[in-house]
């Protein structure tokens, strides 16, 4: 197995991606925060599928995080995670430093607005902003053909896609699909975090989405079947639920209530806080 190759700046990125280049390599991205599992390296997988040369980033980006959330303790294992991204086959993995991807006096910001104010965007008024700024940023540094992204973060990949076509990045926006344990529940670097007691009822997220989904396929009314699902979800142990939603599956936007239009797609999401543990999922109807 081949190790890939760590590069810290941005030019030293770009002339990696610029040899490539020149010897006929298109270039697949894989943006992540490290801590990787399963998912993440799917995504890898799909970027190796749809290029010749894959790139992924290692960046804990700190404009996502707010006050009080879990900067300082997010899981770190660089060593651990080139070794997962090697044998995935990724080629070059870019950690830069923060004074890298935010020069000092950094002012620049990108906004995707309304889709960012929705769902999770009215419990972390911060979260998408800084996605959407620092995976600008990455774009500009790697400029791929390519980059993938996982379904399990449904929003920021609807956000991304929306910025990627606003913005002409000319970049194509892959989903790649949610990866889950045995028993359903989405795997996620916070999982982590998470009691053996809690892990055990975690789950119940994932079992009452889908629940709710096979309600909405057979007719059942929206709200009714939403309603449901957060009866299930704090049922099963969850301290806090932030929101069981319906949306568009494209803009977001949440969807009237009654029986689901002929022709007319769904995306269910939610959030809740298995103790001090965010939890996130989402699936399609």
């Amino acid at each position: 197995m081949q190790t890939a190759r760590i590069v810290r700046t941005r030019s030293e990125l770009q002339s990696a991606i610029r040899q490539a280049r020149q010897s006929g390599a298109t270039i697949g991205f894989v943006p992540t925060m490290g801590a990787l599992h399963d998912g993440h390296i799917s995504l890898v997988k799909i970027a190796g599928d749809k290029s010749s040369f894959v790139v992924a980033s290692i960046f804990v980006n700190p404009t996502q995080f707010a006050p009080g959330e879990d900067l300082d303790v997010y899981p770190r294992d660089e060593a651990g995670d080139v070794a997962r991204l090697s044998a995935a086959g990724c080629d070059l993995v870019y950690c830069p430093s923060v004074e890298e991807m935010y020069p000092d006096g950094s002012v620049t910001n990108v906004r995707v607005e309304g889709m960012s104010d929705l769902l999770d965007g009215i419990y972390r008024p911060h979260f998408f902003y800084g996605v959407t700024t620092i995976v600008a940023r990455l774009f500009i540094h790697v400029k791929p053909d390519v980059a993938v992204f996982g379904q399990k973060d449904y929003q920021q990949l609807q956000i991304i896609r929306r910025m990627v076509r606003d913005l002409g990045f000319g970049i194509e926006i892959i989903g790649g699909q949610t990866w889950r344990d045995d028993d359903g529940l989405a795997q996620s670097s916070r999982n982590a975090y998470l009691s053996e007691e809690e892990r055990q009822r975690a789950n119940a997220i994932f079992a009452a989405l889908h629940r709710a989904a096979c309600r909405i396929r057979i007719g059942v009314a929206i709200e009714e079947a939403v309603r449901e699902a957060r009866g299930h979800i704090l049922a099963a142990g969850f301290s806090r639920l932030d929101y069981v939603s319906a949306v568009d599956p494209a803009t977001l936007q949440y969807l009237p209530d009654g029986p689901l239009a002929e022709g007319q797609g769904c995306r269910l999401l939610a959030a809740a806080w298995m103790g001090s543990t965010r939890l996130i999922d989402n699936i399609g109807v």
